[in-house]
């Protein structure tokens, strides 16, 4: 196992930790969103600061990037949107009256959620908030969203008729332990998910296979049927909270404040995998090219072999938490409350891996290649048997 060393670049101009970090659609530009009010926007061609986004009265919760434009949410109660190439603020979005803690850009919709227990749902491209998700009893922490013809048949949407307008829905986790997914056009709860004893953390959709993923401060994780509201299974190994997931190729892994990452096979709802040696709790993770890397409390980045659960690296040098973690073109970036972004090179940890799945594969192959001639020998010598024997 590699040490950390040290990294590519620091990028120290925050001056507040770093809670947010997002990478663009293109993968040409980063987004920071800090404690200290701004956002900054960095090329990854030369993990520069190309932009420096200042209007919000309080600090930045969460941030989201596209290719032409930024968003940024905060403790003013404000989400502001941004042109990434002049820098000038485009448009305040006002109506939440507490903390905006998270936001989600789908198609033409802006949707936020926050502390004073609602979502909402506003036009992109004007100011005008669209449509109000009210009925949880406490704040809404995350968000997904989906549109139902992604999952339902034609006779289940000819059953929601008053729908028919828009067929976007949103689901929506929060601290009073519930899942809700809500009908856009309407503002209208379509499902409750009823089933955590403790707040919903993190959401992940799997709207082909109509799941929806939940991890919540009760130590579990629930997988639900999108559709009907069903919860499927339960998955109950982390001795604390589940703070993040990612689902890869039907692998659900499962960060958490019991300092481990969980694998999990979604199909039968077996542990396959733990990723021990952080000493905090699992804040962030990350799925690439057969590497599990996150990110902890201990402020400490880390790969892992996904496979086998090895620890491949450690990536030593954040003061503090950290917070988010993106990998673009072999560069593992990281964002931290020290108020710093640093640059990883991976490509070393990445070329092994490469050569241990080529190795892994050609020897499957061969064994697959064995058992063939195996089988072709075997049935020629029940045949020489059978025609001895007359049969």
């Amino acid at each position: 196992m590699g040490n950390g060393g040290s990294a590519v670049k620091v990028c120290a101009d925050h001056q507040g930790g770093i809670n947010w970090l997002s990478l663009s659609p293109d993968g040409q530009r980063l987004l920071t969103g800090s404690e200290d009010g701004t956002a900054r926007l960095w090329s990854t061609a030369d993990s520069q600061c190309h932009g420096h986004f200042q209007g919000h009265e309080s600090y930045i919760t969460f941030c989201h990037l596209e290719n032409e434009a930024a968003f940024t949410c905060s403790a003013d109660h404000t989400i502001r949107k941004w042109d990434v190439m002049t820098g000038q603020c485009l448009a305040i979005y006002r109506g939440h009256t507490s903390i905006v803690n998270r936001i989600l850009v789908a198609k033409d919709y802006l949707f936020s959620g926050s502390y004073d227990r609602t979502a909402r749902c506003w036009s992109v491209d004007k100011e005008k908030q669209i449509q109000e998700f009210r009925g949880h009893r406490n704040c809404v922490l995350t968000l997904a969203h989906y549109s139902s013809k992604d999952v339902l048949e034609e006779e289940e949407e000819e059953e929601e008729e008053e729908e028919k307008v828009s067929r976007d829905l949103l689901v929506t986790g929060s601290t009073d332990c519930t899942v809700k997914v809500w009908w856009v056009s309407s503002g209208r709860c379509y499902q409750t998910l009823l089933g955590h004893t403790g707040a919903v953390l993190c959401l992940i959709l799997d709207a082909p296979n109509r799941e929806l993923f939940s991890g919540s401060t009760d130590y579990t994780i629930r997988t639900w049927n999108i559709v009907t509201g069903e919860q499927l299974k339960v998955f109950k190994e982390h001795q604390g909270s589940v703070i993040c997931l990612e689902l890869v190729n039907r692998h659900l892994y499962s960060g958490s404040a019991d300092r481990t990452v969980k694998c999990w096979l979604v199909d039968t709802g077996e542990r396959i995998q733990t990723y021990k040696a952080h000493k905090h709790s699992v804040s962030t993770l990350k799925y690439h090219a057969g590497i599990l890397f996150t990110g902890s409390g201990d402020a400490c980045a880390r790969a892992f072999n996904s496979k086998s659960g090895v620890l491949q690296k450690i990536f030593r040098g954040h003061k503090f938490i950290i917070n988010c973690i993106q990998i673009h073109n072999e560069l593992l970036y990281t964002a931290s409350h020290d108020g710093t972004l640093r640059i990883w090179d991976i490509r070393g940890i990445c070329k092994r891996n490469k050569r241990r799945l080529k190795k892994e594969r050609s020897a499957q192959s061969r064994s697959s290649q064995k058992g063939s001639l195996s089988r072709l020998f075997n049935n020629k010598v029940g045949c020489i048997v059978q025609q001895e024997n007359g049969e």
